[in-house]
C-alpha cells in the first residue's frame, strides 16, 4: 500500500468559534515514530461536540 505525500487537514486556529477551523489541503503526512502506526483515514465527522 502506497502512501501519499499530502493530506487533507482541519486546522482550529483558536477556541472561540468553528469559523476559526481552516482546511489544508496540502498538509503532510506525518510518519510513525517507533511503536506507532499511520492510519488511513477516509471519512470523519466533525460536529459542535467536537470542536
Amino acid at each position: 500500500m502506497s502512501v501519499r505525500a499530502s493530506m487533507r487537514a482541519l486546522q482550529q486556529t483558536s477556541l472561540n468559534c468553528p469559523q476559526d477551523m481552516c482546511l489544508i489541503t496540502d498538509a503532510p503526512v506525518p510518519s510513525p515514530g517507533q511503536g506507532e502506526v499511520l492510519i488511513r483515514v477516509t471519512a470523519a465527522g466533525v460536529n459542535f461536540a467536537d470542536i
